[in-house]
Order: structure tokens, then sequence, then C-alpha cells
């Protein structure tokens, strides 16, 4: 089996079908004040497809499967469990490039294990927070779907995460930078994640003492308690978290923090979707990294190009080379290399499917989706927790010339 999973064998009820009411508290199905995006006509219904028919067009050596015909609903599969998927496969540019890599994903896992278990109905949000949000409220009040997949668009998870309702299904965004909510889980790494197992494994190698510098604001919180739970594991701690200022870079919390804390082993450093240069100047002032101190960085350094200044650090991260035992056959079926948007999109539909086939329809339940053990897939070892937030086993790399040099294939797992 291309997925393994850990699943526990669980006992769900069946989800009501009586109305929205039961899904989800009807006075938070309205957008808020400001939505962004307007809502747009349902798509009309496609023909069924099945899997490996080319429903968007042919997939060509230079990239993912065409969109001429993203605007209709699509499905796959004729299985009797019921899962929803929401991608913009027609917004512009590299959001709706990467809506179609995540169809392709979800076609050859939905081939290769899904397509006797899960009827997989797939709408285009077009990139479209306001619209996406419309389809995955009704995806979630339909009394059909017993997962949706997606959305892939920011605002929309945030809002799904809002919404209260005791018998709704569960909701598998695959939006990036999401945090998740209950219920509402967030699949993609997240710079908490990447931060708590980058300082986890400096741990595991001794380092007892730990700073975490983090943009000041919402983020701030779930970095610092995913850093001090996983440095818990080792008997290291975080000595001090200082949130700093995008408009000072952190130079202030740089120059306060040797009065702060006396000989630290190692700065993490997260970033939000700021650039973490400034901050790096400031430490390198003060002789960070060091021979004694170790500098530990997150994944969304990697957003871009990369830095002298990030010369010597450590970065948990995916990598987005290495896609598993999916890649050989992904590529020699749509005749490009995939990344890690098809691995997601791949993952989720056969965790989906895994369900299905370990405990049925009704097995989509938090006993399930929250077990302890986790489950494996393309993108490695990982698991989600009650509070939305994913927990993810990946590479460990340090920064040599200008390029990740691998350290460990695997951080220390949960």
């Amino acid at each position: 089996m291309v997925l393994a999973f850990a699943i526990a064998a669980a006992a769900s009820g069946c989800q009501s079908k009586n109305g929205s009411s039961d899904v989800l508290d009807p006075s938070a199905i309205a957008a808020p004040a400001g939505q962004a995006g307007t809502a747009a006509a349902p798509a009309q219904q496609a023909s069924v497809e099945t899997p490996g028919s080319p429903a968007l067009g042919s997939a060509t050596s230079s990239g993912p499967t065409s969109a001429a015909a993203a605007k209709a609903q699509l499905t796959l599969g004729t299985g009797p469990t019921r899962v929803a998927m929401l991608l913009p496969l027609s917004a512009p540019g590299s959001t709706g490039e990467n809506g179609r890599k995540m169809y392709d994903g979800a076609r050859l896992a939905m081939a290769d294990l899904g397509d006797k278990l899960l009827t997989l109905t797939i709408e285009d949000t077009r990139g479209d927070s306001g619209y996406a949000k419309d389809l995955a409220v009704k995806a979630i009040t339909s009394g059909t779907a017993k997962a949706v997949i997606g959305p892939s668009e920011l605002a929309a998870a945030q809002h799904l995460a809002k919404l209260s309702g005791s018998k709704r299904p569960p909701v598998l965004a695959l939006a990036d930078n999401f945090a998740g909510g209950p219920g509402v889980y967030s699949v993609r790494l997240s710079e908490a994640d990447s931060a708590a197992a980058g300082a986890a494994a400096i741990a595991s190698k001794g380092a007892r003492k730990f700073v975490l510098l983090v943009p000041a604001g919402a983020d701030s919180s779930a970095i610092e308690s995913r850093v001090a739970n996983a440095l818990s594991i080792y008997g290291a701690t975080l000595a001090v978290t200082l949130p700093y200022s995008p408009a000072d870079g952190g130079a202030k919390v740089v120059s306060d923090m040797s009065s702060l804390v006396e000989a630290p082993d190692a700065v993490v450093v997260a970033c939000g979707g700021g650039s973490p240069v400034a901050v790096l100047a400031a430490l390198k002032a003060k002789g960070v990294p060091g021979k004694t101190v170790t500098l530990i960085g997150t994944d969304r350094w990697l957003e871009r190009p990369m830095d002298p200044l990030y010369e010597g650090a450590y970065i948990a991260t995916l990598d987005e080379s290495e896609t598993g035992p999916i890649a050989d056959r992904f590529k020699a079926a749509y005749k490009y290399q995939p990344d890690v948007n098809v691995a997601y999109a791949y993952d989720m539909v056969a965790l989906s499917a895994g369900i299905a086939s370990a405990a049925g329809p009704d097995g989509f339940n938090k006993q399930v989706l929250e077990n302890t053990t986790g489950f494996r897939g393309s993108t490695g070892l990982f698991r989600f927790r009650s509070d939305g937030s994913s927990q993810r086993s990946m590479p460990f790399f340090k920064v040599e010339k200008g390029q990740l040099k691998l350290v460990e294939k695997q951080t220390a797992g949960f």
C-alpha cells in the first residue's frame, strides 16, 4: 500500500441529515463583514470522470493538467464514501497551477487506492476566498460528504475554523500558513511545526537553553507553545520568548537578549510573513551563530531567496524534491515532476480512502483523525492535533554556501 496508515478502530454515529442546524451554527454561516471575495453562481455539474480520464485536458511535459474545463464539477470514483474536494483549478498564476497539480495528485491517489472506496467530488474555487467559503459551507451542510479536502484559500479556511457545530464532517484544509481549528485540520507544514522540529533536533544533540524570537502577533503564542512542548521532550527549556516588531527588525530585542538570558545554547528565529534578514543581521553582530550558540530557522525563511545571513542556520522542512514512493509513477502518468502540492493532495485523498477502508463511511471522527500514532504518507510521518494543527517529522538541513545540506533524513518524531 502506497500510503501506510495507523488507524485506531473507532465507532462513529451516523451524521444527521436533518439540516444545517445539526452541522453548523446557522448564525455563523454567513460570511463576516469584510469577507474577501464575492460569491459566484454555483458551477454546473459535469459528467462523471473516472481516474485517468482527461476531464481537464491532457497533462503535458511542461506542467500540470490544463484547466480548460476547470469550472465544471468533477467526480472521481464510484465508492460508497462521499468526499468533497475544493481546489483553485481556474485561478490565475501560481495559485491555479498549484490547484491543478493537486488535482493530478488526487487523480493518482484515486487510481491507486480510492476508486472503489470513495466518490470524490471536486469543485473549482477559482482562487476566490468568498466563493471557496460558500462551497465549503455547502459541502459541510450537505449531509452527504463525510470529509472535505480543501480549501486552499487562507481566508476561507480561517472562516471555517470559526464556525461551530457538533456533527459537521472534518475539513482537511490545504491553505498555506493556516493554524487550524477544532475539526478543521491544517494539512500543510506550518512555521510552528518547522520551528518546533528544528528546536527538538538540536535539543536531541544536548542543547538545553533556547531563546525564541518571533514576530509580535496572533501566531506568536502558537509558535511559542509548540517550541516549548517539543523542547520539554528532551529536558530542554525555552528560557524566553521575545516578540519583535517588524518596524525595527528585531534590533531592540536582540540587544536586550543578553541581559535576559545568560549563555543560551540556541536561538530560534521565526519570521511570519516577513523577511528574517534584519533579525539575523542583529544576531550576527552579537556572534550568533557561533561556536557556542546555534541558529535555528524555519521553513518560511525559504519563501525568499537564500541570503548570506542564513549561513550556518539549521532548518527543519519538507524536501520538495522528495515525494516518496509516488514520484516515479506520477511522472510517468502526468509527464512532470511532482512537488509538495501533488503530495499533500495525494496524501489527503489516500488518507480518506484508508479511513473508508478501515472504518467505513462513518469512520471520519476525532478518535481516528487525531490518533497519536499518526499517518505515514508521501510527505512523511504526520498527525493531527485536537486544535487542528498538524505535526510532522521531516528532514533536517543546515545552510552551507547558500544551499540546504541534509543533516538528518528525519527529525526525531513526535
